[in-house]
């Protein structure tokens, strides 16, 4: 190896290792507020409790990063307390947890064997998980999503509300809020990433599609759009739902988004340990799919496919290009859109003025996630890369996928390529969505 390579390499190794140590501060920084007794309640069958998360975060990190490091793959999910299909969500508040003080040992143990293989991992090697760090950079991710997945149950928390140690401020609303529907010409475009250093599997090959020409919400729809909605009846108006909608409608028997609630005529919404009046000018937010559906319906319009989304998000027609986030290459940060969970919050739709992309549509990255009309399969030429269960195992219809991150993602578990999907049932998840319509 060149002196060059070399120094390129001890560089990256320092990288990884800061990493995942500001990982982890984030991760104890959420949960530091709650009591053992909080750690460990099952606040909703949806989630899991916080220690369970916890404890398989530091189970994933020994098993990719220490076991499963030299290329022989032992588990593709630890065995076990913390294998997430042999303990489903809705049982896991049973299971016998350590306290915060047991699981703080074993993470950090398992922390310390990890740097310590790190300082002579071969990133070079033509072992695919090692070269370039991937199995680092996905250990990272995963903790990242785990800390997205712990604010949803935190959302959800039973008795009084979760309320953090801090919270970054959010920009002003924009007194010139971008507005309406923007074009795109159609045309080929690529979609998807080639990269083996960060993406995963599901984002990969990069491949070009035909899209006919489409318009497509310059924002997300916001509260103040969704409440016309409301109460326009729509809720009630079988025409604008589907029967799988329909269907799941009569049974959950709800009339507006999750964490909405009227009082004395007033809408009010509550965000963690934020609760205040509607505010017109945010992204909607906690709907599911079915919900999106019917405003799209309502609208005239309906949900963009995931290749429409990614392409408004990223590609730019007149040079035939695409781009890495909507405002361009550089990495996201909170200064360029509402993204790393410290804001606790949404902004207010078009107050990060940087964060638009080539045809003009704003937001695209943080705030909220957005459905759309795709069922989450896999790419033509996709490979299973470095396990079955990440992805392959939930391709086909029964799931939709979601585009974009939200406020409670970290800059480093988000891109114009990364695909996020759930049951079209879910409102726990931070989601929202825009419309699109054909051209």
């Amino acid at each position: 190896m060149t002196p060059t390579l070399q120094a390129t390499f001890t560089r990256l190794r320092g990288h990884l290792a800061s990493s995942l140590g500001e990982a982890r501060e984030r991760t104890l920084q959420i949960v530091l507020p709650l009591s053992e007794a909080d750690l460990h309640r099952q606040h909703d069958p949806l989630m899991s409790p916080v220690a369970w998360d916890l404890g398989h975060i530091a189970a994933f990190e020994e098993l990719w990063l220490t076991r499963n490091l030299d290329g022989t793959i032992e588990f593709t999910e630890m065995p076990g307390l913390y294998n997430p299909f042999e303990h489903p969500r809705r049982v896991r508040g049973q299971l016998q947890l350590p306290g915060l003080p047991e699981m703080r040992e074993t993470m950090d143990d398992t922390r310390a064997r990890v740097l310590a293989r790190l300082a002579d991992a071969d990133l070079e090697s033509g072992n695919e998980l090692l070269r370039d760090g991937y199995v680092y950079h996905m250990v990272l991710q995963h903790e990242y999503q785990h800390g997205e997945t712990i604010l949803q149950t935190l959302q959800l928390k039973q008795g009084a509300p979760y309320r953090p140690l801090v919270r970054r401020p959010l920009p002003s609303a924009s007194d010139t809020a971008p507005g309406g529907m923007v074009h795109f010409p159609g045309g080929f475009v690529e979609v998807g990433t080639d990269d083996r250093s960060t993406a995963y599997d599901n984002e990969r090959p990069r491949h070009a599609v035909r899209l006919r020409p489409f318009s497509i919400d310059a924002t997300p729809v916001t509260n103040g759009a969704f409440l016309a909605f409301v109460e326009a009846g729509g809720y009630r108006s079988r025409d604008l739902w589907s029967a799988a909608g329909w269907g799941w409608l009569q049974e959950a028997r709800v009339s507006a988004p999750k964490h909405w609630e009227q009082q004395g005529g007033e809408w009010r919404t509550r965000t963690m340990d934020l609760e205040r009046p509607l505010d017109p000018r945010r992204p909607v937010c906690h709907v599911c799919w079915y919900e999106a559906e019917a405003y799209a319906r309502f609208a005239g319009k309906r949900l963009p496919t995931e290749a429409e989304w990614e392409a408004a998000a990223s590609w730019d027609p007149a040079s035939g290009t695409a781009r890495l986030y909507p405002w361009g290459d550089a990495p996201p940060t909170p200064a360029l859109a509402n993204v790393d969970q410290l804001a606790f919050d949404t902004a207010p739709v078009g107050a990060y003025g940087q964060n638009v992309s080539p045809i003009g549509c704003y937001g695209m990255i943080g705030d909220v996630w957005e459905w759309t009309a795709s069922d989450f399969t896999g790419y033509p030429g996709f490979r299973a890369f470095p396990y079955n269960e990440y992805s392959e195992v939930f391709f086909g219809s029964e799931y939709k996928v979601l585009r974009g991150g939200s406020w409670a993602t970290r800059p480093g578990a988000i891109r114009n390529s990364f695909r996020n999907w759930d049951y079209p049932i879910r409102r726990q998840i931070f989601s929202g969505f825009r419309c699109a319509s054909d051209a």
